[in-house]
């Protein structure tokens, strides 16, 4: 497949692992484990990468921060759709990091914008602040960033909708995720966990549980998208039929 036109999203190799905060070495690595689909060939045979590609890449980074093997990150890819959207993908990243407290990273702001594919206003600053992505430090140049939330703020940088409803949408999400996860880990422990602990398990056991339990988060983590998707979908057609009526 060629593309005669260069899109304002498209990068080349080097700018996606610029952007996506890998060397080019290991978007190779992941291209050959078939983690990243291949580039659309442009002009001069060039490889060229979409939104799609970077938002993979940030879901892989999260999986891996979580301390999922290759293999599991691989499984959990697989159950995606082929065609999914960079925007679905970032919501997968939204949720699996909603299992994982907060972490952030100190970021120059060279390093920052070199990250968000753009230069930044103090005004972009203050909005990535105000989402959760950032926090200024006493150094004007060094930020304390989130890097779950980077790629997905910057996108939000030029929604054009008021930053008050972007905040509201946010906490809405953080606190059904929350309440989600909570009540998954209790019905985990009492019904998983604690009779396995009162079995006293042996060597095998506690290997096959371990096992176990890389394999139920990325299907739970499934789960939970598959059933917001469905959820705003009927909640989409019932709008539009009362409109109707």
């Amino acid at each position: 497949m060629t593309q005669s036109l260069i899109q304002p999203d498209d990068l080349t190799v080097d700018e996606l692992a610029a952007r996506a905060g890998v060397t080019v070495r290991t978007l190779r690595f992941y291209s050959s484990k078939g983690l990243l689909p291949p580039p659309v060939l442009g002009p001069r045979r060039v490889g060229l990468y979409g939104p799609e590609h970077l938002a993979r890449l940030s879901l892989i980074e999260e999986l891996q921060h979580q301390g999922l093997t290759l293999a599991a990150i691989e499984r959990y890819l697989l159950q995606l759709p082929p065609d999914i959207t960079a925007e679905d993908l970032a919501m997968h990243r939204a949720l699996v990091a909603a299992w994982v407290p907060d972490s952030a990273e100190e970021t120059l702001r060279a390093q920052l914008e070199r990250r968000a594919g753009r230069a930044l206003t103090d005004h972009d600053v203050d909005r990535l602040s105000a989402m959760g992505v950032l926090d200024r430090t006493d150094r004007p140049e060094v930020f304390l960033v989130n890097p779950a939330m980077l790629h997905l703020g910057v996108r939000l940088l030029d929604v054009p909708i008021p930053l008050e409803t972007v905040l509201a949408t946010r906490e809405i999400v953080l606190k059904h995720t929350r309440a989600v996860a909570h009540e998954l880990q209790k019905l985990f422990r009492e019904q998983v966990w604690q009779p396995y602990l009162d079995a006293d398990p042996g060597p095998e056991e506690t290997a096959r549980m371990r096992s176990l339990t890389e394999y139920i988060q990325p299907v739970l983590v499934q789960a939970l998208v598959t059933a917001f998707q469905r959820s705003l979908a009927e909640e989409l057609r019932a709008s539009a039929s009362s409109a109707k009526d």
